[in-house]
């Protein structure tokens, strides 16, 4: 066993922290108050190759791994999560179903595009009254010839508005039926297909979500992806790759709220002293840092079974799960280091106590995620 970042790993390491520093640093504040959604940041991360990093070269992506994808979101989520967030959601979502269940005319067709951030990614499953329980899904998709008529709408979709193109789940069978979903892909324009509601966020402000909305929306046969009725069992399979990526993002904010406290730790003198020399924040450091290194294990195993392509549905859920709370935790405690300070706007640990809460919830939440573990160490 190595627990050393490779060179490749620590070279994508450093440009993603380089990224982070230029071009979402002086932007943080001014994004997430106004609820912007930078688009063209993600054209420039397209050209950084942060937009296809587990694409083959061959469709244009960078051809890295899961350590490799680890290392990225990480280094831009301790900036700001709400970026991490989203170019994980096109890369490991929408990205990563199209190549993992598309054939090769679609791969070409949509791949390259999305690798090199001319376009972005959104994925459709979640719908207002079906969160965790996707299997009760109202979006429907009717075969009328070599068409297919999409009705329905899906709810907190990461790029709702802007995203360029959407992989979205919808009912061709019976409700609850495992076998009755089947994918579809739809670009951006086409009649019928549009958004709605921009949701008024808690945290993650600057990662844009919304709804999808479809209204007799025809799309060719050409723009399924597999075989009808294996919607839900793909997306299953994306979400194991998709619970690394939500460990990564909260890596990421557990790793800035953690460092954030640790200098200031240092700067802050009470009493005569930097309160680091106190055992009431010493020992939370120490609880904090702990919970990193063992955050990062799990989701390094994860990513270590994923690239190999052995099974990891209890890793993958066991790491997200693990990282996510861990996470919201480490951001609170982040906020009770800085005192009154902590609970400004003038200091990070402010927006990380805010947007942590999100990785708990999004692609699965705990509850679920225990719901997974126990399914695999029960068999």
């Amino acid at each position: 066993m190595c627990f050393d970042y490779s060179e490749t790993q620590e070279h994508v390491a450093s440009a993603a922290k380089k990224f982070a520093e230029q071009h979402i640093r002086p932007h943080i504040m001014e994004w997430d108050e106004a609820q912007f959604f930078p688009v063209e940041l993600f054209k420039k991360a397209g050209e950084m190759g942060f937009m296809g990093i587990l694409v083959p070269e061959e469709y244009g992506g960078s051809g890295l791994g899961y350590h490799e994808y680890i290392a990225i979101i990480e280094e831009i989520s301790k900036v700001d999560p709400s970026i991490g967030l989203s170019i994980a959601a096109h890369n490991s979502l929408c990205t990563n179903h199209i190549l993992s269940f598309g054939n090769k005319a679609q791969k070409q067709r949509w791949i390259p595009k999305l690798a090199t951030g001319e376009w972005i990614g959104a994925w459709g499953l979640t719908e207002h009254n079906t969160g965790s329980d996707a299997g009760g899904m109202s979006t429907t998709a009717i075969q009328e010839g070599s068409e297919w008529v999409l009705n329905g709408a899906k709810n907190f979709i990461t790029h709702g508005i802007s995203g360029d193109i959407a992989v979205v789940i919808a009912r061709t069978g019976e409700k609850g039926d495992s076998h009755g979903m089947t994918a579809f892909v739809i670009e951006k324009g086409t009649p019928g297909f549009s958004s709605g509601k921009k949701e008024n966020k808690l945290g993650m402000r600057a990662s844009e979500t919304a709804e999808l909305i479809f209204n007799n929306c025809s799309i060719p046969d050409g723009n399924r992806l597999g075989e009808v009725g294996e919607g839900f069992i793909q997306s299953m399979k994306v979400l194991d790759g998709g619970r690394i990526s939500i460990g990564a993002l909260s890596l990421g904010i557990a790793k800035g709220a953690y460092e954030a406290s640790l200098q200031y730790s240092k700067e802050r003198v009470q009493f005569g002293k930097p309160i680091n020399q106190f055992q009431g924040i010493s020992f939370k450091l120490a609880d904090m840092a702990t919970e990193i290194e063992a955050s990062e294990l799990l989701l390094h195993k994860a990513a270590f079974l994923k690239n190999q392509g052995r099974k990891m549905t209890k890793l993958s859920a066991m790491s997200k799960m693990y990282a996510s709370e861990a996470c919201v935790k480490i951001a609170n405690e982040a906020v009770q280091v800085h005192g009154g300070y902590g609970y400004t706007k003038d200091f990070p640990v402010e927006k990380f106590y805010r947007d942590a809460k999100l990785c708990t919830i999004g692609e699965g939440t705990t509850e679920i995620q225990k719901v997974v573990i126990a399914k695999n160490i029960l068999k």
